[in-house]
């Protein structure tokens, strides 16, 4: 035995060696709790009293994760259930639902895309989504690739005219958004400019194509061109005639594509020290369609055969939709188990491998490459491209388009004096300078950043209207909820809806984007998408902390200055007005101040400042 395991073994909790002694021959659940109560590790074993004994045998293998584990652990508590699948489904839910330290996590939980139909609410809306709830809406999916899930919510758009928005469908609002005059929705926050029954016709067209029943919804829909007809509204058949074509067209695409190849998930990874990068490569009809990419950076003694058995526990027993075989690089313990519960899962076979030859193989060691690939770009600090981080962000704020302009606001201010705010702009890749905006607060007398953040969010916007110029693809408020709130609710005081809205906090650096505050974006500290928004955020900070320093100086110059005899504020005004700052002030000649003030008042302000050490 070494030094270390000599160490650790010593100051092992004797609740749970003693409990790890009384447990039965059967399969369940263990878990390892901490002094607090709180989960460190979750484990599943054919036989508990076989498998948590282990822990305590002083014979075994070294292995720093389990030990440091042992330290810190102070209970063990245990489910005894019928059989290895059980033991399986209960350790994922419960790792999933405690993320215990020593086990390892899905941490980048980017899920396949699935679109999100909220019959719910009374003028039903279609969005993209990855993460699902019980909220009572309908959920289809999931999409290969993500952009699969996309182009179909544009032709919901564009062809039944069932919106993706943030409105506030519960009332009526003075005039509809851009969506309605570009014909991709029938307007149901204005009244008037749709009818319930109509709405509801198109939401259940919608709810047929998304179902996949495209033969009832293209019955449907010649039903409707024939009645049309019959009252000689010719346009309303056309329509309903240009929508049967559509469905048509894409039934036939959807078939061509299932008529041939394999479906299969094929796992590869690349490992240096504790840092790890994943690829997950999705065929579809015999082409690769999509790919994933996972990282870990504080894996203590990695064993690949623990890793991807928990892997494919976390991806796939929560997941609707399964291939036909899920290949992976190694054979680990619990594959047998895994692959009879998702087969009974699917009702049809699902096959998880660890090919060792043939094309099976070299398919393997491609997508190790890849993820040897995505490893460099992580961890070697690479720069990605610009175009797939502008993607990722539209991705992650499900923006409607990816974004050309974003403009980003931040409120300055000390214990309530001088509240300034900033704007800046992004566009095009880069900052925009030109564009930048200051704005001193004026109808804020206090210490209220609400207030103030909603005060230059509506004048900006209201300017914007007035000059007949088009908003930002996105805001970005650099602040959390309550700041996006305080932004909403300017611009919905001047009837701007539908506007992408999104704040960053400053400590967790989590973003909140409008409509789905609850769901807030959480992404990896080491994302280039985080950076481009921190990068953003920051320069809009950095701009209105200089502005409101500028702003407190010219004010404690001002009433430096309003200390010389003969020099009111009148005056004082007219010298900060024309030289702006402290510096350029005490660089200018008399003749020069003489071209603003009158002589003696230059003169006595000129020779003050000679004597002062103003503004250090």
């Amino acid at each position: 035995m070494d030094n270390r395991k000599r160490k650790v073994i010593p100051k092992l909790n004797e609740t749970c060696r003693q409990k790890a002694e009384a447990l039965p021959n059967q399969p369940g659940v263990y878990i390892f709790k901490d002094e607090a109560g709180r989960p460190i590790y979750i484990g599943k074993a054919k036989s508990l009293r076989s498998r948590v004994r282990s822990y305590f045998q002083d014979f075994r293998p070294s292995d720093e994760k389990r030990d440091l584990m042992l330290e810190a652990a102070y209970d063990l508590e245990t489910i005894v259930l019928d059989n290895e699948k059980e033991s399986l489904a209960l350790e994922n839910n419960l790792i999933k639902q405690f993320k215990p330290r020593y086990n390892i996590l899905l941490r980048d939980d980017k899920s396949y895309p699935y679109i999100k139909l909220t019959l719910g609410e009374r003028y039903p809306r279609v969005y993209v989504t990855r993460r699902l709830k019980k909220d009572g809406s309908h959920y289809y999916g999931p999409y290969f690739p993500a952009n699969l899930a996309y182009r179909i919510v544009d032709l919901v758009h564009r062809r039944f005219l069932v919106p993706s928005c943030t409105v506030d469908l519960t009332r009526y609002h003075p005039r509809p958004c851009l969506q309605y005059y570009i014909k991709r929705c029938q307007g149901p926050c204005v009244e008037g400019l749709t009818t319930a029954e109509r709405y509801t016709e198109a939401v259940r067209h919608v709810r047929l194509l998304l179902a996949g029943r495209e033969s009832e919804l293209i019955g449907d829909l010649e039903r409707g061109m024939e009645e049309a007809s019959e009252k000689q509204q010719y346009e309303e058949a056309a329509r309903y005639r240009d929508l049967a074509t559509t469905v048509e067209q894409l039934r036939e695409r959807q078939k061509m594509a299932a008529s041939h190849g394999e479906d299969a998930d094929i796992f590869g990874f690349h490992q240096e020290g504790k840092l790890v990068a994943v690829n997950l490569f999705h065929l579809r009809g015999g082409r690769t369609v999509d790919r994933r990419e996972f990282f870990w950076e504080d894996l203590e003694d990695f064993n690949a055969l623990e890793f991807f058995s928990s892997l494919l526990k976390q991806i796939y027993l929560d997941q609707q939709y399964l291939p036909d075989e899920i290949h992976v690089p190694v054979d680990f313990e619990d594959r047998a188990i895994l692959e009879e519960l998702l087969t009974e899962k699917r009702g049809r076979q699902v096959q998880v491998l660890a090919p060792q030859r043939g094309r099976r193989r070299a398919l393997l060691e491609l997508v190790a490459r890849n993820a040897r690939h995505s490893f460099e770009r992580r961890f070697r600090v690479l720069k990605p491209h610009a175009r797939e981080v502008i993607e990722g962000l539209t991705e992650a704020l499900d923006l409607p388009k990816p974004p050309r302009r974003i403009e980003c606001f931040d409120v300055s201010h000390i214990q309530g004096t001088d509240i300034v705010a900033s704007m800046v702009v992004w566009e095009d890749g880069r900052m925009k300078k030109s564009d930048y905006r200051k704005f001193i607060i004026k109808t804020v007398p206090q210490n209220d950043d609400f207030a103030s953040m909603k005060e230059v969010v509506g004048r900006r916007y209201r300017r914007l209207q007035e000059e007949k110029k088009p908003a930002p693809d996105l805001i970005l408020i650099d602040g959390g909820i309550g700041q996006l709130h305080a932004a909403a609710a300017a611009l919905e005081e001047i009837e701007i809806i539908n506007q992408p809205l999104a704040s960053i906090a400053k400590k967790e650096e989590v973003l909140y984007v409008l409509g789905r505050e609850s769901d807030p974006v959480v992404l990896d500290h080491h994302s280039p998408v985080l950076h481009l928004v921190q990068q953003i955020r920051d320069e809009a900070h950095r701009f209105a902390v200089t502005f409101h320093r500028t702003r407190r100086r010219g004010r404690q110059l001002a009433s430096e200055l309003l200390e010389i005899p003969g020099v009111g504020e009148r005056t004082v005004k007219k010298v900060l007005t024309h030289f702006g700052s402290l510096s350029a002030l005490k660089s200018v000649s008399p003749e020069e101040l003489s071209q603003v003030v009158r002589p003696v008042q230059a003169k006595l302000i000129h020779d003050y400042l000679g004597t002062k050490d103003l503004g250090r």
